[in-house]
């Protein structure tokens, strides 16, 4: 198991790239990884306010809540993966390999990771798992995921240790049906307000 308490000498990665179609209201979102043979563990530190989750099953439609969002691709030869959490730690995961929009399904090629692999991602936030009705006063929350390997491997094969290792990939931040909406990345997306543009991913290195 990685040493967590290591998270203070961890790169902080800013989600602070905010869309035009935003509110008024931009939380500061930080972001943060580690990794050991296992694991990668992600954790999201976030100041925020307007804050509401009404999604409480798995694979429901999470970033209409306040939520954040990291989007992983381990290989070049591969599709990525999307992690949708809220702030009450309810996920929505696809594997995506075509992210084209398709005018009967959310892609042209995209597979739902079903719930006996998607339970084996452990959430833990500091949120209770339903806020309704909103909470307007300032609120910081923290979200910290660990994301089982093997997992990733069922879709992408074998992954070597990670260190040295270069992932793309992009991290979010949302709150698409709170009071005041806003949507915001790490790595900056242009055009339309998609987060599902691969194009634009950061380059991510394990050390």
């Amino acid at each position: 198991m990685a040493d967590l308490s290591s998270w203070g000498a961890a790169d902080v990665l800013h989600v602070d790239q905010y869309r035009p179609e935003s509110s008024s209201h931009h939380p500061k979102t930080d972001v943060r990884l580690l990794h050991d043979d296992r694991y990668l563990f992600v954790r999201f530190d976030v100041q925020d306010q307007f804050v509401r989750c009404v999604h409480d099953q798995y694979q429901d439609l999470v970033s209409k809540d306040t939520s954040v969002e990291m989007f992983l691709k381990p290989k070049a030869t591969a599709g990525y993966f999307n992690f949708e959490i809220n702030c009450g730690g309810t996920m929505l995961l696809y594997y995506i390999e075509d992210p084209t929009p398709a005018p009967d399904a959310f892609f042209k090629k995209f597979t739902p990771v079903p719930p006996e692999l998607g339970r084996r991602v452990l959430i833990q936030s500091s949120l209770p798992k339903r806020i309704d009705p909103e909470i307007a006063a300032p609120t910081p929350w923290q979200l910290t995921v660990a994301v089982p390997l093997s997992l990733l491997e069922a879709y992408v094969g074998p992954l070597d240790p990670l260190s040295d290792q270069t992932w793309r990939g992009n991290f979010f931040k949302a709150g698409g049906e709170s009071s005041h909406p806003h949507w915001a990345s790490w790595s900056p997306i242009q055009g339309q307000l998609r987060f599902h543009q691969p194009q634009f991913f950061g380059s991510i290195k394990f050390e």
